[in-house]
């Protein structure tokens, strides 16, 4: 979670997201950090420093109006607090791994890990959901991810769900390669299989559609991560089956969503050496090379989180949706109307 070098810190200080920063008034959150951290006397101190202006970004972009969802400030300011405390020099000593170990707290603060939890009772359907940052900021350091947009807009949401009501907790992970091979996605979300009825994961997929994804390969492709990581090979998990397959409800999530983004159940794979396209789904015994969502961090999320499913022996909703790469209320409509169907399919029968 620690890296040497950031690309991500330095497109932090580019014109755009300063601008982004100041408009949406997140901006504020340097100064105040950096205060706070200069009074920290001891490491205690300023992990719970750290720890409370994570958790101040995470709460203070969720609470805002539907209207002026935005996932980016909440990404840049993350990244100007961690190239702060990256250079801090407190009072006294810091060895590199308790500067690690703070950088990681901020990570996991800001981003909604650590308030993936829910009510006690038998009232409620526990339904967790995830989002990824923004990407291809080189190409364009204004983007924005709806599959982040979607994590914000839906955390704390509650609704009916037959007679007990359907809560959601979500969270945002990086689009970094080493954070997927230290073992975040398990740590995030091991957790929640046993307290939770449903985990979805989300991503932006293409253009004009949703795209339910059935199968995930154990395979990355090669490209390239927010820190111009590249990973390709066997996803590093140990001894991972070649492929992992959703369990959500996709024909009543087709029905529960109509708008003016089609619901597209992805059966769609490539396997085999050669590479061979499986537009019905993987043959038995095949070798991964594209799951439904591709060979990147999307298809992983949804192959380790499928996996955790598998081993931990419940029996629920879990699997992925690509979100449509566009944005604005009808997306954010359909994809709360794709998560209402996937808590009314947790529902005991």
């Amino acid at each position: 979670m620690y890296h040497d070098t950031t690309p991500e810190e330095a497109r932090a200080g580019l014109p755009e997201p300063r601008r982004l920063l100041a408009r949406s008034g997140f901006a504020a959150a340097e100064p105040l950090f950096t205060a706070d951290l200069g009074d920290a006397r001891d490491l205690n101190q300023a992990r719970e420093v750290v720890a409370a202006h994570g958790s101040r970004l995470w709460t203070e972009a969720t609470r805002t109006g539907v209207d002026e969802l935005d996932d980016r400030p909440l990404y840049w300011a993350r990244l100007v607090l961690a190239s702060r405390l990256r250079a801090w020099r407190p009072s006294f000593p810091l060895e590199a791994g308790r500067r690690a170990e703070l950088m990681r707290v901020l990570e996991v603060e800001s981003r909604g890990i650590t308030d993936l939890d829910f009510p006690p009772g038998e009232r409620w359907v526990r339904v967790v959901v995830t989002g990824f940052d923004p990407f291809r900021l080189d190409e364009d350091p204004a983007g924005s991810n709806p599959s982040g947009v979607a994590a914000l807009d839906l955390n704390g949401w509650t609704f009916p769900v037959g007679r007990r009501t359907a809560v959601v907790r979500t969270a945002i992970f990086p689009v970094r390669w080493d954070d997927f091979d230290e073992g975040l996605v398990e740590q995030a979300l091991a957790p929640r299989y046993g307290r939770a009825e449903a985990v979805l994961t989300l991503s932006r997929g293409r253009s004009g559609r949703f795209d339910l994804e059935v199968w995930n390969g154990a395979r990355r492709g090669g490209g390239a991560d927010n820190l111009g990581v590249r990973r390709s090979g066997p996803v590093p998990v140990s001894e991972g089956p070649e492929w992992t397959r959703t369990s959500l409800p996709t024909g009543e999530m087709v029905e529960a969503a109509p708008g003016p983004f089609p619901v597209v159940v992805n059966t769609h794979v490539a396997e085999g050496d050669p590479e061979v396209e499986r537009p019905g789904g993987p043959t038995r015994g095949s070798v991964a090379v594209r799951g439904g969502g591709g060979d990147y961090l999307s298809n992983e999320i949804a192959y380790r989180n499928t996996l955790l499913r598998d081993r931990s022996g419940h029996d629920l909703p879990a699997g992925h949706v690509h979100l449509p790469e566009e944005q604005g209320p009808e997306v954010l409509a359909q994809t709360r109307a794709l998560v209402a169907a996937v808590a009314g399919a947790a529902l005991p029968r």
